[in-house]
């Protein structure tokens, strides 16, 4: 079995008002992601996800190639486990 890992993401580019958070969601509940999506002021979105680093690379990979989407950069760090999360949402 893979180890779990979390990370924190920001995405910044066309990423607000074109789907992105929830393609986010509908990715990461396919995948058995945790975590959760929110857009910020300053137009990126921030996104800490938890899962194998196999799962969170295909949620990526599922998100940034969108309709409309357009990633110029994103940023992660490793950040700790959060044990008994379930599921993944949108945050406000």
């Amino acid at each position: 079995m893979s180890k779990k890992i979390r990370r924190r993401y920001i995405f910044y580019g066309t990423v607000q008002g074109v789907g992105f958070r929830y393609r986010a969601v509908y990715a990461a509940r396919a995948l058995n992601v945790t975590g959760w999506v929110k857009n910020e002021w300053d137009g990126t979105v921030v996104m800490e996800a938890q899962g194998t680093q196999e799962d969170l690379d295909d949620l990526i990979s599922s998100i940034t190639r969108g309709r409309f989407v357009y990633v110029d950069e994103v940023k992660y760090k490793d950040i700790p486990l959060e044990n008994g999360e379930y599921g993944f949402h949108v945050r406000g």
